[in-house]
């Protein structure tokens, strides 16, 4: 559904929004759930998608842990303190058992956040760990992280992959194999590594020795099964093949709602569906060409054919769950420039510009009719400015690699994808923009949108956090570096056996498996 104009500058949402689900009555032997991919590992320093992350969610835990209602929670850690503005302090919850059944301990926990800071390993989430001076034991049960320089993100993130926590013994031993199918995992969480059969499952067990009886596992075994293709997916849903699945295809919303098979559920959401500017150096190189192509990009139609209407049109690369009621939000999406679509304006802009018939390449994956439909409309707008576009169609299973190898994104202008938050902040988006950034795909640079983003991560007072991180929402919507599209709820499909999910972005982290039990 479109929001008006008058909802818009209220920053207020009307997408649907289920809380939860029936809870569960009792336990499962089993039950199966759909990925859109195989994932490429299960490396916590290298999840950074939604195959890999919904995984290991249940699999591996983290110091704090982020909430189906956005907010954050103790996690291995029992309490944390801030006794400086550059040092924190985690007191580690005693008696937790890896799956191997060996018990955690500071060692672990230093071990595997250090991990993210090794040029070795190359982490993904390096960017996370930029202000960290050192991360030490400072008691059997303590581990101090000191930082070069305040930061009002790092806490946050250790809710999120940044603040994984692994056996030390585990990385050591395992080396390269951590991860792949022959070397698994060995986490604290509710459930442990199985089995991993390349090109068609992963299995996780149920950890009868998990710290927490309130996240306990209700079923033995969860089996995950890759379905790339998404009318397969849907067929599955609808016939009992397989049990839920997050990131329904939108086009199958109408009959899944009606189908007997199940029920289909919609979730508070951190995702902006985006096309990232991945080469500077050409046409798009132009913040003109850039604003040109937004403008005669028919996001309306976009939300209505392929998100079924269940969708807004973004004003900004984050929603309003992201800022979470932080002072002034609303103002500053007020001051936010506008592209309403308007082919005529923005083909006048593009020629200004320069554009005259250049090539520019659209990456796309066939995951659903949704994807299709937006990277036919980005390749009209193309066309409607003056661009050539040219549509590379790149296999589900390989599209993550776009995200973590710059091979893989060499010869692409622009690829699409539907980038959430780890943290509710808008700064976890800005921040991977700033300049040599991991996920600063296409290398944009601007001094002081890095000076704002620098000034915000600093400023633990909330005003002062929200007024510099306005300001580099401004300078970001203005040079566009990436085009945000639109926002949709998250979806979630659950079979008439099942239930006990609490549908949110969340479950990129958060145990979500564990609720699932079956349904009275």
């Amino acid at each position: 559904m479109q929001r008006q104009r008058q909802a818009d500058r209220q920053h207020r949402s009307r997408l649907p929004v289920d809380r939860t689900t029936p809870a569960a009555t009792g336990e499962l032997d089993s039950f199966t759930w759909s990925l859109f991919g195989e994932p490429t590992t299960i490396d916590y320093a290298y999840a950074f998608d939604f195959p890999p992350n919904q995984i290991l969610a249940n699999v591996c835990e983290s110091l704090l842990r982020w909430n189906p209602d956005l907010t954050t929670s103790p996690g291995l850690a029992s309490a944390f303190s801030n006794p400086t503005p550059t040092s924190w302090v985690y007191q580690i919850r005693p008696g937790v058992k890896f799956h191997n059944g060996t018990v955690l301990t500071a060692a672990d926990v230093v071990a595997s956040l250090r991990r993210n800071m090794d040029p070795e390993v190359g982490s993904v989430w390096g960017n996370q760990y930029r202000n960290v001076e050192s991360i030490e034991p400072s008691g059997p049960l303590e581990v101090t992280v000191t930082l070069k320089a305040p930061d009002s993100t790092f806490n946050k993130y250790l809710a999120a992959g940044p603040g994984v926590v692994e056996s030390a013994a585990t990385l050591a031993k395992a080396g390269k194999d951590y991860g792949t199918p022959a070397g698994g995992v060995n986490c604290t969480g509710p459930f442990s590594f199985g089995s991993w059969t390349s090109g068609q499952s992963l299995v996780l067990k149920r950890f009868d020795d998990y710290w927490n009886p309130q996240l306990k596992a209700k079923s033995a075994q969860a089996k995950f099964v890759f379905l790339a293709d998404p009318t397969t997916r849907v067929n599955a849903f609808r016939t009992g093949e397989v049990d839920g699945g997050w990131m329904v295809p939108a086009g199958a919303y109408a009959q899944l709602k009606s189908t007997p098979g199940g029920a289909l559920y919609f979730g508070q959401n951190t995702t902006v569906a985006t096309e990232v500017v991945n080469n500077l150096k050409g046409p798009l190189g132009d913040a003109r060409v850039r604003q040109a192509l937004l403008m005669a990009t028919d996001r309306k139609g976009i939300v209505k054919a392929g998100a079924a209407g269940v969708g807004e049109v973004a004003n900004s690369l984050v929603t309003s769950n992201n800022w979470n009621g932080a002072p002034g939000a609303a103002d500053l999406l007020k001051a936010l420039p506008e592209y309403p679509y308007d082919p005529a304006k923005a083909k006048a802009l593009a020629a200004e510009a320069g554009v005259n018939g250049q090539k520019v390449v659209i990456a796309t994956s066939p995951l659903d009719s949704q994807t299709t439909i937006i990277t036919q409309a980005v390749a009209q707008a193309a066309t409607a400015i003056g661009l050539k576009p040219e549509i590379n169609t790149i296999a589900a299973d390989k599209y993550s690699a776009l995200f973590t190898d710059a091979a893989a994104r060499e010869g692409i202008d622009l690829f699409l994808t539907f980038w959430y938050t780890s943290i509710t902040d808008p700064l976890d988006m800005f921040s991977s923009l700033r300049t040599d950034a991991f996920s600063n795909y296409g290398g944009w640079s601007d001094p002081k949108f890095d000076a704002a983003v620098d000034r915000a991560i600093g400023a633990y007072d909330l005003a002062a956090n929200s007024a510099a991180t306005g300001e580099a929402q401004q300078i970001a919507m203005t040079q566009l570096p990436w085009l945000p599209l639109y926002t949709e709820p998250v979806s979630v499909f659950m079979g008439k056996r099942i239930t006990g999910v609490r549908p949110s972005i969340a479950y990129l982290y958060y145990p979500w498996a564990a609720e699932i039990g079956a349904k009275g």
